[in-house]
């Protein structure tokens, strides 16, 4: 283990144990390298290690103090790894995301008001009145992310944010079926936005699974086509 992965290590175990809580201030340097046993260098970049992680804040001419590590700050830092993931696998993510749709858009059917029914077919009219692919992608966004905050828990809003954010990088709408998949996708925004409308969560989870599924598939256009080997020559 390399020093600076023991002070990472080390700190950590301070946080997670409760030792140092949300809010609080980490020790000097100087302590912390002698408790630690490492060297400066060493400690500040364990420090900038956690804080790219959201779970350290440095303040400059106070202090180093730990965040409030709120679930969905510590989940939406996923955004640092999820995005180096392979196509082949962000679709074994979306096995997650289809489960975890289809629950926020049941919590959504059973907590929507008529203000929540309003904004999404506001946003569905949008998409459909846009022929820029990257506004549709957007509104998109926003119609989703519309349903997982009324879903009622941040740290899933936040989670699905991330894989979305990841999946939108495939931009599906400018394949040659670019047209007919933004109909199709219209057209499922619709079903569930009618069954939220309609205070059904059974309705509303298996049109968000559906909807997920359809997405997932379309990209897989995007994978390269495997290579067929025979027994050779």
């Amino acid at each position: 283990m390399s020093a600076v992965e023991k002070a990472f290590h080390g700190l950590r175990h301070m946080i997670g144990t409760g030792r140092l809580g949300p809010g609080e201030r980490i020790p000097p340097e100087g302590e912390l390298c002698e408790e630690l046993g490492v060297s400066r260098g060493s400690l500040r970049e364990a420090v900038r290690m956690l804080a790219a992680l959201g779970v350290i804040e440095p303040r400059h001419g106070s202090g180093t103090y730990v965040s409030q590590l709120r679930p969905e700050d510590v989940i939406g830092s996923l955004s640092l790894t999820l995005e180096l993931l392979p196509l082949s696998g962000l679709l074994e993510v979306y096995e997650i995301r289809r489960v975890l749709e289809a629950h926020v858009a049941a919590q959504a059917a059973a907590r929507c008001t008529p203000e929540t029914v309003r904004t999404l077919f506001s946003l569905i009219e949008d998409m459909e009145a846009t022929s820029d692919p990257t506004e549709a992608s957007e509104l998109d966004h926003r119609f989703h992310a519309e349903i997982a905050r009324v879903g009622g828990n941040p740290t899933l809003a936040t989670l699905l944010a991330v894989f979305r954010a990841r999946s939108r990088k495939y931009q599906v709408f400018t394949l040659p079926e670019g047209p007919d998949l933004r109909r199709k996708s219209d057209d499922d925004h619709r079903v569930l936005a009618t069954a939220i409308a309609d205070r059904d969560p059974v309705a509303a989870a298996g049109a968000a699974q559906s909807h997920v599924a359809q997405t997932e598939r379309w990209l897989r256009a995007f994978m390269p086509p495997v290579e067929e080997t025979g027994d050779g020559d």
